[in-house]
């Protein structure tokens, strides 16, 4: 599964795309300093995210929408199309990206 998978995943379940949700964790005063596991509490107990999506958030909370090349491009199970991810919901993916 991509990250951008993982992601699209996490909006279907929450009803929240990636954006909306890093919003909600900045309003939580989440950062880049805070502990993984106070996030994926947040996420398990508002939202009933398992321990793998929540740490997709983590991800996004803590270093931003930035990934790495090292599955983009390829042809794994992994791959991702680009190295930012898409915070703003599976139905602007037909628009290009900001």
């Amino acid at each position: 599964m991509s990250f951008q998978a993982y992601l699209d995943a996490i909006e279907r379940k929450t009803g929240k795309t990636p954006g909306e949700l890093l919003t909600l964790a900045r309003g939580r005063g989440f950062g880049a300093d805070t502990k993984v596991q106070e996030i994926v509490d947040w996420l398990r107990d508002d939202f009933e995210l398992g321990r793998g999506h929540a740490m997709a958030m983590v991800h996004v909370i803590k270093k931003g929408p930035q990934i790495s090349a090292r599955h983009v491009g390829t042809d794994g199970t992994h791959r991702d199309e680009s190295t930012t991810l898409r915070l703003d919901g599976i139905a602007r993916r037909a628009e290009p990206a900001p």
